[in-house]
């Protein structure tokens, strides 16, 4: 039997980092950040979960948030909003963060 994912609220309450990477299609930047955000992974493999939210189709998330240029990169853990950080971010400035939350007990 197929297990449901996760919801938004889920996922970030765990004590694995997520980092949120709120985008939009049409925001040039924006599309700058897989390949970044991939490095990111590439190094800190399953130690952190990375999901990208669109915006427009979250328009209530992106809210809730104040999301209000794309694109914003926000860290959660156990629930709690431990990094955040606006437009086009290089990889180890994003690692450095994410293992600065990891080190947090």
């Amino acid at each position: 039997m197929p297990t449901a994912k996760p919801s938004f609220g889920e996922l970030i309450q765990g004590n694995k980092p997520v980092l949120v990477d709120f985008s939009a299609e049409w925001c040039g930047p924006c599309k700058s950040m897989p390949p970044i955000l991939k490095q990111v992974k590439d190094h800190l493999k399953d130690d952190v979960t990375i999901i990208t939210i669109d915006i427009d189709r979250n328009p209530e998330l992106a809210r809730s948030y104040q999301i209000q240029s794309v694109p914003t990169m926000i860290v959660f853990r156990r629930g709690e909003v431990k990094w955040r950080q606006s437009g086009v971010i290089p990889a180890e400035y994003i690692k450095n963060a994410l293992d600065g939350v990891l080190q947090q007990l």
